[in-house]
C-alpha cells in the first residue's frame, strides 16, 4: 500500500491513529506543530503531553471509562499500553507519571518505520486521506481552514488546569494517606477541613482575583473541568458535594469523617509531586498561592505549577460527522480527539484508534467500521454523531449512553452486566470486521 495518510496533531488521538495505521503497513506523515508553534497550555514538545491532569480516571468495569480502556486494550491500543506501563498509585483510577508517559509515547512513535514525524504547523488541509486530530488547542490558522472546509464556525469552551505541588512541602502531621472507602490503599493525601475552615476557604475562593475573560470569548465549561470558583458560585456547599466531598474518608487519628476534604494525587513515579484533584482554577497566580495555603497541611506548599485557563475547541459533530468519524461530504477526511466533542484523555485516544482503523479500511476499499452501540466506544460515537441532536455539548463515556439490557438489574450488577455484554459484542465485531488481522507487527520500544 503506497498512499500516505496525513495526520495533523501529535496528541493522544493523533498518536493512536498513527500507530494503528503503521502497524498495518500504512505510511503516515504525522504533523505536530510544537515546538515550532507553542500552545497556551503545553510546556514541552513531546507527543501526547498531558496538560490538565495525570489521571485517565476510573480503571474498573463498574464505570464506562474503565470499560472503554479495556475495549481499547483488546483492540491493540498504543496509548493504553504506554499508560499501563507508567502507572502511579491512584486507588481505583489509572494515573500516570506525565513525563514517563509523554516520553514513552514519543519514543514509540519515533521508532515506527512507517511514520514520518514532521515538526511543522499545518494551516491548510492537504489532499488525500487526512486525519485531523489537533485537539482542543487547534491553532488559529488551522481553525480558519477547518471553518472554511466545514462551512460552520467552531464552538468554544474553556478549560482550567489544576495546580501541582511538591510532596516535601506538605505538612504530613496535618494530613493523612488513604483512598476513599479503602480502595487502593494509601494512594491519596487527604487534607481535612472542619466546618469553619471550609466556609472561610469558600469565601476566599469567591473573593479572590480571577483572570479576566476577554469580551469576545464565549465561556463554556465542561462539568468535569469546572473551575472551583465557578462551582462555588453555585452555592457555599457545592464544593463539599463536589471535589471536596468527604465521603469514604475517615481520619484515622480521631475516627471521624471531616466536614470537607481536599485530595492530592501522586503526579510522578517517584512520588515527589502531587496534584490537587478537581482543583482547576482561573484565579490569578498570587491569589492561588494565598488561597490554597489556607488548605490544612498546605500552609507552606511549594507549587511547581499553578492553575491556568485556556481555550479548547470542538466542532458541532452531529451536524458534521458520520459515525465512522468521516466528515460528511468529504469522506477522505476524518476528525478525531477532543475536536469531535468527546471529553477526556481515554475518549480522545479511542476516537484516534477508530479513525486510524477506518482510514486503513478506506484505503483497502473495504466498508468502514462502526463499533456496536452496546460498547463504550460505540455508545460514545452514537452520541457525538447523532444527527437529530441539538445544542450539542461534549460528552465523556458513561453508562447512561448505553442501550438497556432488557432485564431488571440495578447498581453494580447492572454496570458489570453492561460491561460483559460490551466485551462480548466487541469480540464478535472485531472478528467479523477482521480488525485485528493484517497487522504488520510494527516495531515497539521496550
Amino acid at each position: 500500500m503506497s498512499e500516505r495518510v496525513t495526520i495533523i496533531g501529535g496528541g493522544l488521538a493523533g498518536c493512536e491513529a498513527a500507530f494503528q495505521l503503521a502497524r498495518r503497513g500504512v505510511p503516515v506523515d504525522l504533523y505536530e506543530m510544537r515546538p515550532v508553534r507553542r500552545t497556551e497550555a503545553h510546556t514541552g514538545d513531546r507527543l501526547g503531553e498531558l496538560v490538565c491532569s495525570n489521571s485517565f480516571r476510573n480503571a474498573t468495569l463498574e464505570t464506562a471509562v474503565g470499560l472503554l480502556k479495556e475495549e481499547m486494550r483488546r483492540l491493540g491500543s498504543l496509548v493504553m499500553r504506554v499508560a499501563d506501563g507508567c502507572r502511579v498509585p491512584a486507588g481505583a483510577c489509572l494515573a500516570v507519571d506525565r513525563d514517563l508517559f509523554a516520553g514513552g509515547l514519543t519514543q514509540e512513535i519515533e521508532a515506527l518505520e512507517n511514520v514520518r514525524l514532521v515538526r511543522e504547523e499545518m494551516t491548510t488541509l492537504p489532499d488525500g486521506v487526512v486525519i485531523i486530530a489537533t485537539g482542543p488547542l487547534t491553532s488559529p490558522g488551522l481553525s480558519d481552514a477547518l471553518a472554511r472546509t466545514l462551512g460552520t464556525a467552531h464552538l468554544y469552551f474553556y478549560d482550567a488546569i489544576a495546580p501541582i505541588l511538591t510532596a516535601e512541602s506538605i505538612d504530613m502531621d496535618v494530613v493523612w494517606k488513604a483512598s476513599r472507602y479503602g480502595k487502593g490503599g494509601e494512594d491519596y493525601i487527604n487534607c481535612p477541613f472542619d466546618r469553619a475552615g471550609y466556609y472561610a476557604f469558600v469565601d476566599a475562593v469567591l473573593a479572590a482575583d480571577k483572570v479576566p475573560t476577554r469580551d469576545f470569548e464565549r465561556c463554556i465549561y465542561f462539568e468535569g473541568c469546572m473551575p472551583i470558583e465557578e462551582m462555588a458560585r453555585r452555592g457555599p456547599d457545592t464544593l463539599a458535594f463536589g471535589p471536596m466531598r468527604p465521603v469514604g474518608l475517615v481520619d484515622p487519628r480521631d475516627g471521624k469523617r471531616p466536614f470537607a476534604c481536599v485530595q492530592l494525587r501522586q503526579d510522578d513515579a517517584d512520588g515527589r509531586l502531587y496534584n490537587m484533584v478537581g482543583f482547576q482554577t482561573k484565579m490569578t497566580y498570587p491569589e492561588q498561592r494565598r488561597v490554597f495555603r489556607m488548605i490544612p497541611g498546605l500552609e507552606k506548599a511549594e507549587f511547581v505549577r499553578l492553575g491556568s485557563l485556556h481555550r479548547n475547541t470542538f466542532v458541532n459533530s452531529p451536524a458534521l460527522l458520520l459515525p465512522t468519524l468521516q466528515i460528511n461530504g468529504r469522506k477522505r477526511h476524518f476528525l478525531a480527539g477532543q475536536l469531535v466533542g468527546v471529553e477526556g484523555y481515554v475518549e480522545s485516544a479511542a476516537t484516534g484508534l477508530l479513525a486510524g482503523l477506518n482510514a486503513w479500511r478506506l484505503l483497502r476499499g473495504e466498508p468502514l467500521a462502526t463499533p456496536p452501540r452496546t460498547t463504550a466506544l460505540g455508545s460514545l460515537m452514537a452520541y457525538v454523531t447523532h444527527r437529530a441532536r441539538k445544542a450539542f455539548q461534549p460528552m465523556n463515556a458513561n453508562y447512561g449512553l448505553f442501550p438497556p439490557l432488557g432485564r431488571p438489574l440495578h447498581g453494580r450488577d447492572k454496570k458489570l452486566a453492561l460491561a460483559g455484554r460490551a466485551l462480548e459484542d466487541l469480540a464478535r465485531w472485531s472478528e467479523r470486521t477482521r480488525l485485528l488481522e493484517d497487522t504488520a507487527g510494527c516495531q515497539s520500544v521496550a
